[in-house]
């Protein structure tokens, strides 16, 4: 997992107090902006490490960085982004200070370098057994429309993905075979026995107030520290402390794998790669997500959903996603993104090329200098980077 090291406050005091000492920044390094409790990297920063358009002026309030390395979009005082074509949501909103967008350290380091540079995710085990966990089931029927309910959808679901990853190879362990209740703890205790593994959770949503609510999104586990996607920013929230998982950056990737495939093939409304605490996300050790396969609430996508066709393609869409993840697990294969599967000739998992290679990943304390490739500097901590009040 990579990690931008933490800037203690010790040393931001230190740092200020020999303000008229410090030389000027190294061309290239990191420039750490302090702003309350956080640390910040402007959006210039970030565009000059991964080889993106430098000097790029903001439109409506939006910087849009796009070239063959990539695209990066943000928006001044939202947690709403794109990476790669897709939407993600940050743990905190973009700011602006003397004219400069600034990310937070923890969302560069979390959400965007794993789907920016997968294949420099530190620590990723190979993938043997996928835990398929079918949503709700026995008395608990989760969200209901006029044609059926959510605890039957799911577990078709897994029941069309199960032969679909065996034939790629996978072992499959289901943490419910039928329709009966399994509980939450358990379902993860199923997950945490099993080695080299991920978890799967399947499930579809409803809305409780905008009956025309539709589309998919995708959960992984909320880092340590930061918000939910759905928690108020402005209201202290006690959960922020809460452990976050040594697997986030693993999880988050398998959340784009699998993401990528959904919107690729099924081309439902993007809704976005968010954050939660779900007991099922927050009580497994190893890379896990959940899936939120469209709404039952919504006229259109209600009835879809109860298709049993329609239900397998999700399923083959979420297997395309997993295969990748393990290409990239196995041999560092570069995962196909949303524009790979909409070409005129969408390609395949067996289409990939294994990515050039990129240098030596960086250590967890430390994440390498920016540059117009970069991956072509030795790692710089960035408890040396100068400190901006």
């Amino acid at each position: 997992m990579l990690l931008l090291a933490f800037v203690s406050p010790s040393f931001a005091a230190s740092s200020k107090s020999k303000k008229e000492k410090a030389k000027p920044a190294a061309l290239g390094a990191w420039r750490v902006v302090k702003i309350g409790s956080h640390d910040y990297l402007t959006v210039g920063n970030i565009a000059e490490f991964y080889g993106l358009p430098a000097n790029v002026q903001p439109v409506e309030k939006r910087i849009h960085l796009e070239n063959e390395k990539g695209v990066l979009e943000f928006t001044l005082g939202s947690r709403e982004m794109q990476i790669n074509g897709v939407r993600n949501w940050l743990s905190f909103p973009v700011l602006e200070k003397d004219g400069q967008f600034l990310v937070s350290r923890m969302d560069l380091a979390e959400t965007i370098e794993p789907q920016m540079r997968p294949q420099l995710i530190t620590h990723i085990g190979k993938v043997k057994t996928v835990i398929i966990d079918p949503g709700h089931g026995g008395y608990d029927k989760g969200a209901i429309s006029r044609f059926g309910c959510e605890k039957d959808y799911t577990l078709d679901v897994a029941r069309q993905l199960r032969p679909l990853l065996q034939a790629r190879g996978f072992k499959v362990l289901m943490t419910r075979e039928g329709d009966y209740f399994v509980p939450l703890e358990v379902r993860a205790r199923i997950a945490n026995a099993v080695p080299d593994a991920i978890f799967v959770s399947v499930h579809f949503n409803a809305a409780d107030i905008n009956p025309s609510a539709a589309g998919f999104e995708i959960y992984s586990l909320t880092p340590r520290g930061a918000p939910s996607t759905h928690d108020d920013l402005m209201k202290a929230n006690a959960d922020n402390t809460q452990a976050g998982t040594a697997v986030d950056t693993h999880s988050i990737e398998l959340s784009s794998c699998i993401y990528h495939s959904l919107l690729g093939h099924v081309g439902e409304f993007d809704r976005g790669m968010k954050r939660a605490r779900f007991a099922v996300l927050r009580q497994t050790k190893l890379p896990s997500v959940l899936i939120e396969g469209g709404f039952l609430t919504e006229g259109g996508e209600s009835k879809l959903i109860a298709n049993k066709e329609w239900r397998g393609k999700l399923a083959q869409a979420i297997s395309v996603g997993i295969d990748n993840y393990k290409s990239l697990a196995d041999s560092k294969l570069q995962p196909l993104l949303v524009r790979d599967y909409t070409r005129k000739e969408p390609l395949t998992t067996d289409s990939k090329v294994a990515s050039p290679d990129t240098g030596t990943p960086a250590s967890p304390e430390s994440i390498p200098a920016p540059s117009s490739s970069s991956s072509s500097h030795p790692p710089i901590d960035l408890t040396t980077a100068p400190i901006i009040p």
